[in-house]
Formats: structure tokens, C-alpha cells, sequence
């Protein structure tokens, strides 16, 4: 069973108080299948420059990772700089170049539309919309959004996301797009737009998951240090998608239990975990699968009672 992402394939300028990396691969459609390749198969659909490097194409093969719907056009690859705050909570973008992102329309190969599962990374509501629509037999299938589409692109977005199974947003998104302060009245008013599962992400501090009138909360994991948090809730949604896509989880039954759900959000949690330990994608070049059930377990370990 394979998991379609849809999303950006990017390169990242990025400076934390541990240091600079003038350029590195990043986008979600990388972090995210990266995060997931290590539970089920992926799948990419994203659109790279003339410049995307063979040693990061490398990279994602030996991840397993299909990559016929990575289009590669004339042109520079989607290009982002930041810096980050002192106690990396804040950062500054310096430099977005969308460059041949500008002029994405995903197209899915023929072996992808029968995949059971489907994460539509951060882009045009339409957009996630046709790809979805593009897509026949999904078992389980959502994505997430950001504050410039909540804002700019509410009606096309609330069409689009009441029908997927699942949203993974922040808080201050959750706040926006529900228009409640509380994250519990948040957490409603979203469910009633479609969506049969909302995870809020908030960062260092965790994690709420809800479905249907039940919620679980889980803590960030506590990292001696954090180097790079960028991609971070990127790779939650691989770890949290990944896990379901590997356990056959159908949403179409109406039926999902609450136990694979909340292992779905803890394996998101320590792939986040994971990815702020070195710059960029850096950490997933050595991890391994015991690495991630020993962190799983030191989970369980310490929210236990």
C-alpha cells in the first residue's frame, strides 16, 4: 500500500543560533516523505529546477521513495531563507523564491491514482482539490493549510477540506481558521466543516489530537538541543500518515480505532523529534527504524500513569 505526498521539493537557506547552512534540500514534500518512507511506500508528486541535484535525488531513491511524479522543468528549484530567534520560537524569513513552484499544477502518473493513501502538502486549496479528485479508491486521505490560504483563500479552502479525512494545522491556524481562541472550541467548529480527524500542532509543546468527541494530548519530546526545527511538522505528517498507511487504516469504514490513531500521533512526534537533531534532512540520512521504536517507547515510558 503506497502514500501519495503532494507538495514542494526545495532548497533552504537557514540560520539558528548552532549555525548557517547557506543552502540545503528541503520543502515539505521532502520532509514529509522522507519522515514517512520509514513505515510505508511513498510516492512524490512536486515540480524541481535544472539545478535539483543528483546526490538529492540519490537521497530520496535510497529512501525508497518513487519519484515519476517529480517533474523537473526549465528553471531554478523553489528557493527559502530564514533565520531563527534565540530560542528558535520565532523565525524571520529573509528570501522566498518560488521560481518553478510559481507554475505548479501536480500531475499525477497513472500508477499513482489508485494509491489508497493521500497527504496534500501546503498549497492552493484547487489545487489539492483536483488532486484529490484525480484519485480513486483513497482508504484515507487530508493534508494541511497555512494562514495566507485561511485568510485569502477561505471559501475555496473550507470546500476542499470538507473533503478529507483528516487536517493537520497549528494553533494559531486552528485559532484563524475557526475563528475561536479556545483550541477545544477550535477543534469543534473544524470538525464541523468535514474533516473526521484534527491534529493541532503547537510546536515544542506537542500535540492535540481529536476525533470525534474525544482528545488526546501529547508532549513534545525534550531535545538536549534543537538545531533546525525547519520541517519539523512537516515530518510529523510523514511519521503520522506514514504509521496509518503501514497499519491499513480505512477511513472510509468509519471505523478508526482511537489506539492507532494516537500511535499515529506519537510516531509523528518522534519523527519531528528527529528532524531537529541536525540542519535540514541531515538526521535521516542515518536514522534508523529501531532508533525510532526505542524513542516510540521512551514515549509510552514517560506519559505513562
Amino acid at each position: 500500500m503506497s502514500l501519495v505526498v503532494v507538495g514542494s521539493v526545495a532548497y533552504d537557506g537557514v540560520e539558528t543560533p548552532h549555525g548557517k547552512v547557506d543552502r540545503m534540500l528541503g520543502g515539505a514534500c521532502t520532509y514529509i516523505s522522507l519522515a514517512a518512507s520509514f513505515f510505508t511506500k511513498v510516492r512524490i508528486v512536486a515540480v524541481v529546477g535544472e539545478d535539483f541535484a543528483q546526490e538529492d535525488i540519490d537521497l530520496l531513491t535510497r529512501h525508497g521513495i518513487d519519484l515519476e511524479g517529480l517533474e523537473r522543468v526549465p528553471g531554478k528549484t523553489f528557493f527559502w531563507a530564514g533565520v531563527y530567534s534565540h530560542d528558535m520560537n520565532d523565525r524571520e524569513t529573509l528570501t522566498t523564491e518560488l521560481n518553478v513552484f510559481a507554475d505548479f499544477q501536480p500531475k499525477l502518473p497513472d500508477s499513482y491514482r489508485s494509491q489508497p493513501y493521500l497527504l496534500l502538502g501546503n498549497i492552493q486549496p484547487e489545487l489539492q482539490k483536483s488532486v484529490r479528485e484525480q484519485m480513486n479508491g483513497v482508504k484515507l486521505s487530508g493534508g494541511d493549510t497555512m494562514n495566507y490560504w485561511i485568510s485569502d483563500f477561505r471559501s475555496q479552502l473550507l470546500v476542499t477540506i470538507a473533503g478529507w479525512d483528516f487536517l493537520l494545522i497549528n494553533d494559531a491556524e486552528a485559532r484563524m481558521l475557526s475563528g475561536e481562541h479556545n483550541l477545544r472550541r477550535a477543534a469543534a467548529e473544524i470538525l464541523a466543516m468535514g474533516p473526521k480527524i484534527l491534529v493541532i500542532k503547537r510546536g515544542e509543546y506537542g500535540a492535540i489530537l481529536f476525533h470525534r468527541d474525544r482528545h488526546f494530548m501529547v508532549p513534545g519530546y525534550l531535545l538536549q538541543e534543537v538545531f533546525d526545527p525547519t520541517g519539523a511538522g512537516d515530518c510529523f505528517a510523514g511519521g503520522f500518515i506514514g504509521y496509518l498507511a503501514a497499519r491499513g487504516v480505512d477511513a472510509s469504514s468509519d471505523n478508526i480505532g482511537d489506539a492507532e490513531l494516537r500511535r499515529a500521533v506519537i510516531y509523528g512526534s518522534v519523527m519531528g523529534s528527529f528532524c531537529c537533531e541536525k540542519f535540514g534532512v541531515d538526521r535521516f540520512r542515518t536514522l534508523t527504524k529501531p532508533e525510532i521504536d526505542e524513542r516510540f517507547n521512551e514515549f509510552r515510558t514517560c506519559t505513562e500513569f
